[in-house]
């Protein structure tokens, strides 16, 4: 590969995307491919620092305010730590990217999407993922999950309504139509969360294998 990979995990609330990423991860990593695993926000100290102040449930934000701060975190990670190890020719692994900010700030919050792609294109400076998998759940079903393994952040605390539209969202990034209208997205690919952790899994490999063709060998049989 003259560049690293680039594969996205999204999806709302407790569809599992931590797992699954870490379980392609560990399958990757096996094969001796280098990887990366990194979130959003989050994973530089300026990311951090945003990801705290932004789920604490004490934290009252203007959508506004909230999606810049999405933003802020997302330039430093692309800037300290994805370019660096795309060119490096690691295969990142990302848990989220700007499709939640279209999801839960455009959506879920009403903020216009002209303003939001405008922010989006200064934040990512044209790094597209070469996969995104949305991994579809019903967002009730997701809240129950996280809830029963933590306490809600902000974000979960949101009403149902709000999780709802991000949901609704997500579907329709699934759509060719929208992803047509949409280039800086790179190709979204959804797959099914529901079942065990390994069928997931299967079905993950294989959408990685039909988008990252030198990979193929290190995933197996299943891509």
């Amino acid at each position: 590969m003259a560049r690293g990979r680039l594969i996205v995990f999204e999806g709302v609330e407790g569809a599992g995307k931590s797992t699954q990423l870490d379980l392609l991860g560990a399958h990757l990593a096996r094969a001796g491919v280098a990887i990366r695993t990194l979130r959003e926000p989050g994973s530089t100290p300026l990311g951090d620092d945003i990801r705290r102040l932004l789920l604490n449930p004490a934290s009252h934000i203007a959508p506004r305010a909230e999606a810049l701060l999405f933003m802020a975190s997302r330039a430093e990670l692309v800037a300290r730590e994805l370019v660096p190890a795309l060119d490096a020719q690691q295969v990142v692994l990302l848990d989220r990217y700007f499709l939640s900010t279209y999801a839960y700030q455009v959506a879920g919050r009403g903020l216009a999407l002209a303003d939001v792609e405008a922010a989006n294109r200064l934040a990512t400076a044209g790094l597209v993922p070469d996969v995104t998998l949305l991994l579809t759940f019903d967002a009730r079903e997701g809240l129950a999950r996280a809830t029963s393994r933590s306490a809600r952040d902000r974000m979960e605390l949101a009403d149902d309504e709000f999780h709802q539209r991000v949901e609704r969202a997500f579907a329709e990034f699934a759509t060719s139509d929208w992803q047509g209208a949409h280039p800086e997205c790179g190709p979204v690919v959804a797959i099914n969360a529901s079942g065990s952790e390994r069928d997931v899994g299967e079905r993950v490999l294989r959408a990685v294998g039909a988008h990252c063709a030198e990979l193929r060998v290190a995933l197996g049989a299943a891509a």
